[in-house]
């Protein structure tokens, strides 16, 4: 699986470099801390799949990285994706290493 670390992500942000986020945390997750992007919940990824870019770099982040490294590897293997990366860390590495201001519990 493909990963992008939270730096990485800073700097194609900084450098406007076209990519897809999504967020696939829960709704009280998101409402408590969020770094932007798109946000489709885990369990409506599929019904959602149109939504995913195909063109574009898509990064995928969770709290910490295990449940959108399970979103990354079931995409490629069932549906064909080859543009996906995980967030490595996901927003608790950004909350430690980009932005302090954003708390994670």
């Amino acid at each position: 699986m493909k990963e992008v670390t939270v730096a990485e992500l800073k700097t194609m942000r900084d450098n406007n470099e076209p990519h897809q986020l999504i967020d696939v945390r829960e709704q009280a997750e998101v409402d408590a801390a969020s770094i932007g992007g798109e946000h489709i919940p885990m369990g409506l990824v599929v019904a959602n799949i149109d939504n995913i870019s195909r063109d574009l770099p898509v990064i995928i982040h969770c709290r910490s990285g295990g449940r959108s490294g399970a979103i990354v590897d079931a995409l490629e293997r069932q549906y064909g994706f080859t543009n996906l990366y995980n967030l490595k860390g996901g927003i608790i590495a950004w909350s430690k290493e980009i932005d302090q201001s954003i708390t994670v519990s």
